[in-house]
């Protein structure tokens, strides 16, 4: 083992691995994944995060195993090997959030809401459920399989997933302390993974936020800086629209993009009164910007998808007082977002900006499509080369019919004035 001396695994044999459970049953192989991060081989330590990564964090599903290994992770993340430090960072962000349902961009945490959802979790509601099943069932093999997981979930080797969740998610919280110095870390990359994973602890922005900013002053790195620009804006409020609004002005795209996103995020945030008409119309000009010609992507908000992130946060500041000027900049970033955005992430974007641009229902039937204004029509058209039609389009289309829009790809085609391009048949897959 590297220097082995520094304690990186110390009491690691100490923990009943056996009695705890990942996604592949018990977590007795835990021990010698940790081990292998800190060896010698490079190619062991790869195979070593990725069973780890399949095993304690599994599709997103955290387990019993989960925190333990945690402080262990933290340690490596700081003093083991300099390959997988960056991979162990990584782990240890989706270890505490997910990729994305624990938290709700472009509002980030609501960590309120998250541990009051827990808490409702009673594990004498859950072994009596299981004990219901088990009465019913009368099939003795499914009888023996029911009773096994009842058996896992009593040991504590299964939960609720909110709970499991919130379990790493504390566990990471616990060790982000420890973890903040690497804010100032000789490798970029490993700063960038620490202003990442800050971003999505709101009780620890007392101490995280200064020294988010500290490192803003001084940092040369446009990942970095972007990275935790955005960290700033998820953990900061409205004092903090001075600092950040200066970077509008930044020469790199990427910095300006992520310098809008956190005033978005500060200035939209509930309970605020807004960034002021001026400095609103500026973070939405940049917004637009950026969705008309995106920045090279290099940051893992939102999975790296810059756009997904740029229609919300124009959403977002849509439901302030804007001008008709402002809303007609929002519906158009919002549409050249939607033709260069994954799938995936359509629906709730292609949903929601049509509730935007369509809050008021047509007086009198709808009006031919010229007589909309310029920000609606962009939007129609966006959506018929890009919406989520088809099998996973269903509310999507439903929205567009409560609002008296045609609700198939080729009525809605025929009535922005599109040509046929062949295509309106097709069943989208929003997952391909």
């Amino acid at each position: 083992m590297i220097d082995s001396e520094r304690g990186l695994l110390e009491g690691l044999h100490a923990v009943d691995w056996a009695e705890l459970g990942h996604a592949y049953g018990r977590a007795q192989d835990v021990p010698e994944q940790l081990t292998a991060l800190c060896g010698h081989d490079e190619a062991a330590r790869e195979g070593a995060l990725r069973s780890l990564s399949g095993n304690i964090f599994h599709q997103g599903t955290r387990y019993s195993a989960s925190p333990y290994a945690v402080p262990f992770l933290a340690r490596i993340a700081l003093a083991g090997p300099r390959t997988v430090r960056v991979g162990v960072l990584s782990l240890l962000t989706r270890l505490a959030i997910d990729w994305h349902d624990e938290y709700d961009l472009p509002r980030g945490i609501d960590i309120r809401a998250w541990r009051a959802a827990a808490a409702e979790l009673s594990m004498d509601e859950a072994l009596a459920w299981y004990d219901e099943r088990i009465a019913a069932e009368p099939d003795e093999e499914k009888r023996d399989r029911i009773r096994e997981i009842r058996a896992e979930w009593a040991a504590g080797r299964l939960m609720d997933s909110r709970a499991s969740a919130l379990l790493s998610y504390d566990a990471v919280r616990a060790e982000l302390p420890g973890l903040l110095p690497l804010l100032d870390d000789p490798d970029p990359a490993v700063r960038t993974g620490t202003a990442y994973l800050s971003a999505w602890f709101p009780e620890e922005a007392a101490t995280t936020l200064p020294l988010l900013l500290d490192r803003l002053r001084i940092e040369d790195s446009v990942t970095v800086t972007a990275t935790a620009l955005v960290a700033v804006g998820l953990l900061g409020d409205r004092t903090l629209a001075p600092r950040l609004s200066s970077r509008l002005d930044a020469p790199e795209p990427l910095i300006r993009w992520a310098a809008a996103t956190a005033l978005a995020r500060i200035g939209s945030a509930e309970g605020t009164d807004g960034l002021g008409t001026d400095l609103t119309e500026q973070v939405i000009a940049e917004l637009a910007a950026a969705a008309a010609d995106p920045p090279k992507p290099g940051i893992d908000y939102n999975e790296g998808d810059l756009p997904g992130y740029t229609s919300r946060s124009l959403l977002s500041l849509s439901a302030l007082s804007l001008s008709a000027h402002d809303r007609e900049t929002v519906l158009c970033g919002v549409a050249d977002c939607l033709t260069v955005m994954p799938g995936d992430h359509m629906e709730w974007t292609a949903r929601t900006a049509l509730a935007v641009a369509f809050a008021e229902p047509f007086q009198h039937g709808v009006p031919p499509f010229p007589e909309l204004t310029g920000g609606q029509r962009r939007l129609l058209r966006a959506l018929v080369k890009a919406g989520p039609w088809g099998a996973y389009g269903r509310k999507f289309e439903e929205s567009l019919g409560n609002r008296q829009l045609p609700d198939t790809r080729a009525a809605l085609r025929v009535y922005a004035d599109l040509p046929d391009d062949g295509h309106d048949e097709r069943t989208a897959c929003v997952w391909c």
